[in-house]
């Protein structure tokens, strides 16, 4: 199964290496988004501290849709969907793939946007790198478990562009509040962080879990 994993995995790479479209679209979204909110709102620093983090993972949640939008497209519009679910392999070899591939994507969106938020909030985060890191980890890991589910919902619609985000964002509310919470923090908020920190983990374990489980099903139908 790892094996299989990792061939969809390298797959995925290669093809965003290659294209670069997903990464270059969510990152164009991100810095967009934040061009907005920064003329938008005059703010001293203590609230760009409390508020920005927000603001970061406003964007990043709209760019990351973007970015999740191709993780099955490609496969749809290429007719590879059907050679996967003929493949020999366990079904959730394939989401695993899948899953990783995404995480990558996310994180690296996340490490892309991170210094251009720095410059426009004006929000020192080089003694925060460390946990910053970390959080970004965990909200893209929860991000990617849900959005590749859904993803592969959406794929067999007509209407991918629309349904994803209808059916994504409201199931990843409680991820984002997590990482906006102790994003806060991490810049010099004063927010109580531990029950947030554990929700994130606990998240990503539930639908990390709940997606390998349920994968099969949702490539079936």
């Amino acid at each position: 199964m790892m094996r299989a994993a990792r061939t969809v995995l390298w797959k995925d790479l290669r093809i965003e290496l290659r294209t670069k479209e997903a990464l270059s679209a969510a990152f164009v979204f991100c810095v967009l988004t934040l061009v907005i909110f920064n003329f938008a709102l005059d703010m001293n620093s203590a609230e760009a501290r409390r508020l920005g983090a927000g603001f970061f993972w406003v964007a990043f949640s709209f760019g990351g849709v973007l970015a999740l939008n191709r993780s099955f497209a490609l496969e749809k519009e290429s007719g590879c969907a059907r050679a996967l679910m003929l493949a020999p392999v366990d079904r959730s070899a394939i989401y695993l793939g899948k899953f990783t591939a995404n995480v990558i994507f996310m994180f690296l969106i996340e490490l892309l946007v991170l210094p251009l938020f720095t410059v426009f909030f004006d929000v020192p985060t080089g003694a925060a790198i460390g946990r910053l890191l970390l959080i970004f980890a965990l909200g893209a890991v929860g991000f990617s478990a849900v959005g590749t589910l859904f993803s592969a919902v959406a794929a067999n619609t007509r209407m991918r562009e629309l349904l994803l985000p209808v059916l994504l964002l409201p199931v990843v509310i409680p991820v984002l509040i997590a990482a906006v919470e102790t994003t806060s923090q991490a810049l010099g908020a004063d927010v109580e962080v531990a029950f947030w920190f554990r929700l994130l983990v606990v998240y990503d374990v539930v639908f990390t879990t709940v997606g390998v489980m349920v994968f099969e099903y949702i490539l079936e139908e």
